[in-house]
């Protein structure tokens, strides 16, 4: 569907926030707490497709989104943060929800970190919705991060002048209570490593990670059943290669948690960086999430 860039301002120096509304004055689809859509973002040699989460109520007539600058970005966030502007039009897939609330948690605890803040604004607008929240920020975005937290004493911004004790806070929250963790991947690891520590059930521990290609090595990618051979550079994903190619493997969170693009492994041997594939499936090596994963050896042999 196409949408147009409604409004586009600056939240901190490198998270931009945008509103995209029907050029038609469509009614979008519903996009409940937790969902994010899929951008279509032109380059100057390809287009490239980034997923960001919906950040407005479910019900809202535009979605709102946040982009953060990536450092060493290909392509996608440096354009939307550079040359975007109010009147622009994208291709925009319908909104898909991999992170929607626990529906039987009565209770939610919810941490996150950075550009993490984004799938939880929309948990925030769910009336009756009981829960916790706890972000943290550089003190440099303490302000604009303030704005988009409700004032009551259930949200909590924690900068270095304001840490976050993570084992009391876990200890004292209630059975019925279900965690939620988004943002960097440090942070995430130092939350669930702390859940597990203190006991935490694991099915009462909900992530999600917004991944990104890891760079590494190049590799040559064989894909088997297309008779296609995909070279994949330093700095891009297999999927980002393989749709660079004219392919269209299936995706859909385009950051290792979705199991979608999940290909199996013919020959060679695959460096993992996803958070869907279980420990001893990693160890088989006989399949790969292409969205963040790469190769250990000089080739991979695909079955696609």
């Amino acid at each position: 569907m196409k949408l147009k860039i409604e409004a586009a301002g600056q939240l901190t120096s490198g998270i931009r926030k945008f509103t995209l509304a029907p050029v038609d004055g469509a009614v979008l689809p519903r996009a409940g707490a937790g969902s994010h859509v899929v951008l279509e973002i032109p380059g100057p040699n390809r287009v490239w497709k980034n997923a960001y989460s919906i950040t407005s109520a479910a019900d809202a007539l535009a979605y709102e989104i946040m982009v953060r600058r990536v450092e060493k970005s290909r392509g996608g966030s440096a354009w939307l943060h550079e040359h975007a502007k109010v009147g622009d039009v994208l291709e925009v897939y319908p909104p898909q929800n991999l992170f929607a609330p626990q529906r039987k948690a009565k209770r939610h605890l919810l941490l996150s970190a950075g550009i993490g803040i984004t799938p939880f604004l929309s948990y925030l607008k769910l009336p009756g919705l009981a829960y916790e929240m706890h972000h943290c920020c550089k003190p440099e975005d303490e302000t604009a991060f303030r704005t988009l937290l409700p004032s009551g004493p259930e949200a909590t911004l924690h900068t270095s002048r304001n840490t976050l004790n993570l084992e009391a806070l876990l200890k004292r929250q209630k059975l019925d209570t279900h965690l939620s963790v988004c943002g960097p991947e440090s942070f995430m690891d130092v939350v669930l490593a702390t859940a597990a520590h203190v006991g935490w059930p694991a099915a009462k521990v909900h992530k999600e990670s917004f991944g990104g290609a890891t760079g590494g090595e190049p590799f040559v990618a064989h894909l088997k059943r297309s008779g296609v051979k995909v070279n994949v550079g330093r700095e891009e994903s297999l999927l980002d290669a393989m749709e660079a190619a004219g392919l269209t493997p299936p995706c859909l969170c385009r950051g290792g948690a979705c199991g979608e693009c999940k290909l199996t492994v013919l020959d060679g041997v695959p460096a993992h960086h996803d958070h869907y594939l279980s420990e001893t499936e990693r160890a088989a090596n006989n399949a790969i999430m292409i969205c963040v994963s790469r190769a250990k050896t000089p080739e991979l042999v695909l079955d696609f």
